[in-house]
């Protein structure tokens, strides 16, 4: 067998021939890993319980859930399109379906596709704003890949693909884009700044060695400086966006155990460690989760008027 192809066990062979296709095409997803649909569900809940003053239509959660997981699928496949020739010169990447040649390219690009209509599908149940916000969402989320190529930062454009769907929040819900939806936005964009920016610290000395950009490598050893100010600027836009929706302590609250999250991930990326780093990365998780019950819990607390 070449050695651009996956070496499966014995186990795995056993199995019909389309099933494991369809694993193949799930890991090419990262449905196992589903951190980045997270990463990118929580603005979104954070901004439908702001539009929706605690109470957003359930079907508009979870059309906005569904299409969160799908967008952050077909964000993949097109991403792993992009990096097919760049994956296998990265150790931690170097096993994806494309890099290693067990899925071809035009494969991806169809599942790109098929996901990305799925997604449309289900905004077509929404207002026209919004689905015309969507096609700046898809737009954003086929550009963002090849950003790398041409800029350091393209950690911003990942923000604003993961970030748009805040103002599509409140169109669907609103059918307008107020202030506090550009200070969400603003907020969110920042969040990609600071967690991809760690995800990157991961890879940083292989994106070196094959020209690939990040903000990690244009940061260098003011990284974790770097970082540090964002977070800071971060928290004062999401304490912002609480104050113009008048919101009281448990939004504060929430803000606060997010800055102490925040600052454990300044101690685990004290090193530089990939390992760590990473921990960090994936710990933002939990910043989101954090933020959102301040949200909700105040919500419940102090109803809106």
């Amino acid at each position: 067998m070449s050695e651009h192809y996956p070496r499966y066990d014995a186990l795995e062979m056993q199995r019909p021939a389309w099933q494991r296709r369809l694993r193949l095409y799930w890991k090419l997803i990262r449905a196992d890993r589903p951190i980045g649909i997270y990463l990118l569900l929580w603005p979104a809940l954070w901004a439908l319980w702001f539009a929706g003053a605690g109470h957003p239509h359930w079907w508009v959660v979870l059309i906005f859930v569904a299409g969160t997981a799908l967008m952050r699928s077909a964000g993949c496949a097109i991403n792993d399109y992009a990096d097919r020739n760049l994956d296998g010169h990265v150790a931690r990447t170097a096993q994806r379906p494309l890099a290693t040649g067990a899925i071809r390219p035009r494969e991806a690009l169809a599942v790109f596709a098929v996901l990305s209509l799925l997604a449309f599908g289900l905004v077509l149940f929404l207002n026209r704003l919004t689905i015309l916000n969507s096609l700046v969402a898809v737009g954003l989320a086929a550009v963002y890949p090849f950003m790398k190529r041409y800029t350091h930062l393209p950690q911003l454009v990942l923000g604003m693909a993961f970030g748009w769907a805040v103002p599509m929040a409140f169109t669907a819900l609103q059918g307008r884009i107020p202030a506090l939806a550009w200070v969400l936005f603003a907020a969110t964009v920042i969040w990609a700044l600071i967690y991809d920016t760690m995800y990157a610290m991961v890879d940083r000395e292989d994106d070196l060695k094959i020209g690939i950009k990040s903000t990690a490598i244009l940061f260098g050893r003011a990284d974790r400086l770097i970082i540090g100010l964002l977070q800071l600027l971060m928290l004062g836009l999401l304490w912002h966006a609480g104050q113009l929706a008048d919101r009281g302590w448990a939004w504060d609250t929430g803000l606060l155990a997010g800055a102490g999250l925040f600052a454990w991930q300044q101690y685990l990326i004290r090193a530089r460690e990939p390992a760590a780093c990473f921990r960090a990365f994936l710990n933002n998780n939990l910043f989101g989760l954090v933020v959102f019950l301040g949200l909700f819990a105040d919500y419940l607390l102090h109803p809106a008027s």
